[in-house]
């Protein structure tokens, strides 16, 4: 379980390969789901997840919305400059 709420990046090179990963907070968690509610893309998928469309996009037991697995990360300057600046470190 713990390891839903990590994002895996691997990047593969000629002589190596580079391995990196964002753990999310709870509290961040549920500040994306807030956040998922009014991101008019996001709102688009949803739709066709409850309309039984087949889609990569799901909405998880804790009403995380999801693509592939991974957070959906909607269109929020200052969520997007926080996943960066978290991911620089």
């Amino acid at each position: 379980e713990d390891f839903r709420d990590l994002s895996l990046v691997c990047q593969r090179t000629t002589r190596s390969v580079k391995v990196g990963i964002l753990k999310l907070t709870n509290d961040f968690l549920k500040e994306v789901v807030e956040k998922q509610k009014t991101d008019a893309r996001l709102l688009k998928y949803k739709e066709l997840n409850e309309q039984g469309k087949k889609i990569d996009i799901e909405i998880d037991v804790n009403g995380v919305m999801r693509c592939r697995r991974r957070v959906c990360v909607p269109d929020v300057p200052e969520l997007k400059k926080m996943i960066l600046e978290e991911g620089h470190r």
